[in-house]
């Protein structure tokens, strides 16, 4: 087993079950995007006061996105997750971010959700 390898076994053993549903969910979102043609520009970007999932180039577009994995509709289901606090902290989010783009491009904010292992991508959902 390689270094590399290792490392990132050992690290995945500190992650709760929470977390690796969320990755694998990242993960399956990050397929589905780039079979759509998106291509993957960062992830998981982290500043004080928020986070992004994915961050993805669509052609001229800049695409933000929120990915939302459960494993049923209870509560509303994955969409339902989203609530204003989160919205509020994606947009300061994407506005550290893009302080570092110059010129900065056209912008979106994208949703996927997975539930009951149905992938469902919602386009320019949030308002900022």
């Amino acid at each position: 087993m390689t270094e590399s390898n290792w490392l990132a076994k050992r690290w995945s053993s500190f992650r709760t079950d929470r977390q690796r549903i969320g990755d694998e969910g990242e993960e399956q979102a990050l397929l589905h995007l780039s079979e759509h043609g998106l291509r993957l520009v960062e992830r998981n970007f982290l500043c004080k006061g928020g986070e992004i999932d994915l961050i993805m180039r669509d052609q001229n577009y800049l695409v933000f996105v929120e990915v939302r994995k459960r494993q049923n509709g209870d509560y509303g289901g994955a969409l339902a997750s989203i609530t204003w606090a989160k919205q509020k902290r994606l947009v300061f989010a994407a506005q550290v971010y893009l302080k570092q783009c110059k010129p900065i491009p056209p912008c979106r904010f994208d949703v996927v959700c997975i539930q009951d292992e149905q992938v469902q991508w919602l386009k320019n959902v949030i308002d900022s």
